[in-house]
């Protein structure tokens, strides 16, 4: 076979090879790229944010999303710089609206708080402060404990305890430097309940010093109110018992004798007669 014959058809098959080598490639990144679905780049939480905090630049982080976007999204950074945070954030979590306050609101916990609603701190015990018992976000019910002025009746029974609100969420929980009644100061916990005005007042007023405020907690699912009437510490015991009284068998009275009269002519004679149960 001619040389020259074989060195076309060598050049001819390389060239070959190389060109479809090269569509392959082509065609397979098409393909690739076909198969993976589109991302957006959004606003995301660059580390943990805690709850009021005022977002800066070094808060923020963008992270890729493939396929629908979260409701309320934020694609540009400074759309999200200076607002409040109303709940914390983690490390990764997409921001979206409803985890900021409203724009120029500032931060801290007024900016968590809606429109005609209000936050009015209460002072619990140590049982409720401790170990994260109210956290922010839960919900709650309100009980007072103390004996009514002026209502001598439930004085007499003792202490009374009754719920006075239902269902109110936990906006921020910890602790206040107060001042005890020597003047050194102490910590006290402190729970921030959002409530209506109305409720305020009642917080208030039950905030007197003469009654104690327990929070009871709830599931966050059970919004129902209830409808309970309260208890009293005499109505823990009960009432006494009444004594027994034993009841004692009357003895029958024992039977009368029986006389007969005899009459014999102008004679007349007496004669008395016993029943057997005498004679037992």
């Amino acid at each position: 076979m001619n040389r020259r014959l074989v060195a076309i058809l060598l050049a001819a098959f390389v060239i070959a090879s190389a060109c479809t080598y090269l569509i392959w490639r082509l065609l397979g990144n098409r393909m690739s790229a076909s198969r993976q679905p589109a991302t957006t780049r959004i606003v995301a939480a660059g580390g943990d944010i805690k709850l009021g905090t005022v977002l800066t630049q070094a808060n923020l982080t963008t992270v890729d999303i493939a396929g629908p976007l979260p409701k309320g999204a934020i694609l540009k950074p400074e759309n999200v710089i200076g607002r409040g945070v109303i709940s914390d954030l983690y490390q990764g979590e997409p921001i979206l609206e409803s985890r900021l306050a409203a724009p120029g609101s500032g931060g801290g916990l007024a900016a968590t708080i809606p429109e005609g609603m209000r936050a009015c701190a209460v002072k619990v015990d140590e049982v409720v402060g401790v170990a994260g018992f109210v956290t922010p976000g839960m919900h709650v019910d309100v009980m007072i404990s103390g004996v009514p002025p002026g209502n001598q009746a439930v004085a007499d029974e003792g202490a009374e305890v009754k719920t006075i609100l239902q269902n109110l969420m936990v906006l921020s929980a910890g602790t206040d430097i107060q001042k005890d009644n020597e003047g050194k100061p102490q910590q006290v916990p402190v729970v921030n309940l959002l409530v209506t005005p109305e409720q305020a007042e009642v917080l208030s007023l039950a905030s007197n010093g003469q009654t104690r405020i327990q929070l009871v907690l709830r599931n966050p699912l059970d919004t129902k109110v209830a409808d309970i009437p309260g208890n009293a510490m005499g109505n823990l015991f009960g009432p006494l018992p009444k004594p027994k009284t034993v009841a004692v068998a009357k003895a029958k009275p024992a039977p009368k004798p029986f006389s007969i009269e005899i009459i014999n002519g102008g004679k007349r004679s007496e004669t008395n007669f016993s029943t057997p149960e005498v004679k037992k």
